[in-house]
């Protein structure tokens, strides 16, 4: 798990990834988190929600939580093809969710706790997604950046319908309000999709503090200006600060290199 500035680089499966976390220029913590496990093949970026500091508990726990729930639903299965994988990650993310609303039970009503997540899978070449809320997951390839997974948020959700405009957005009543997120009553679960990489593909996952700030056109353009992935990290978390940096900002890079 990360907090605060802080920022590494490992390899999953064959693919390197990259990543930071910066608390921005308004918060006093940084409830975002995120991880990266070459044992379980997965990478995640997760924002917390709550009262106090219980933002930070949920995305920890979710960090804590969920490669374990992703090796019983998923790494016990034997020769498993897409689908079953699929299903087996919306389990986890539903035992995950279960999970959150038990441990979110012991605050009280006041200090009512939950958390996104935008989660990568990964067997390489193919990449299976999960994701509840606004952290989101893109491809970045041949200079052309891919939304890979829908804006959970309320304001996402309207924008998406042609509800409302890009300006009206900006001052919505509903702002910050999310349709889904890990910790939430009912029986909502994950959105699933299962990529195939090729070779000098970027896949992105980053918090709602990046795209806040940062909409998919000015990230295409960056990211295509860009030596390399950690160049790529730190430049997207410097131009979110430059533009206020209101909200915690996690961003991370897995790139697919030659085999």
């Amino acid at each position: 798990m990360l907090n605060d500035s802080v920022g590494g680089k490992c390899i999953v499966s064959g693919l390197r990834v990259c990543w930071a976390s910066d608390v921005g220029c308004i918060r006093e913590a940084n409830e975002d988190a995120c991880l990266a496990s070459a044992e379980e093949n997965l990478i995640l970026v997760s924002d917390g929600m709550g009262g106090e500091h219980a933002g930070g508990l949920a995305s920890s726990l979710v960090v804590q939580w969920l490669p374990e729930l992703v090796a019983e639903h998923v790494g016990q299965l034997e020769n498993p093809d897409e689908k079953d994988v699929e299903l087996g990650l919306r389990d986890a993310v539903l035992e995950l969710n279960h999970r959150m609303r038990q441990e979110s039970s012991c605050f009280g009503i006041a200090n009512k706790m939950g958390a996104t997540v935008a989660m990568a899978l990964v067997r390489n070449p193919q990449v299976h997604l999960a994701h509840m809320g606004d952290s989101l997951a893109f491809l970045f390839r041949d200079g052309k950046l891919e939304l890979l997974t829908p804006d959970h948020s309320v304001i996402g959700i309207l924008l998406s319908r042609g509800a409302i405009t890009p300006e009206q957005a900006v001052g919505h009543p509903m702002k910050g309000q999310l349709s889904r997120y890990v910790g939430m009553g009912g029986n909502a679960g994950p959105d699933l999709r299962t990529v195939r990489l090729r070779q000098g593909d970027w896949l992105l996952l980053c918090t709602d503090g990046l795209t806040e700030h940062l909409d998919p056109a000015r990230i295409e353009g960056m990211l295509g200006e860009c030596d390399d992935t950690e160049d790529a990290c730190r430049r997207l978390i410097e131009a979110a600060r430059a533009d206020g940096g209101r909200d915690n900002v996690t961003v991370m890079i897995a790139e697919k290199a030659e085999p």
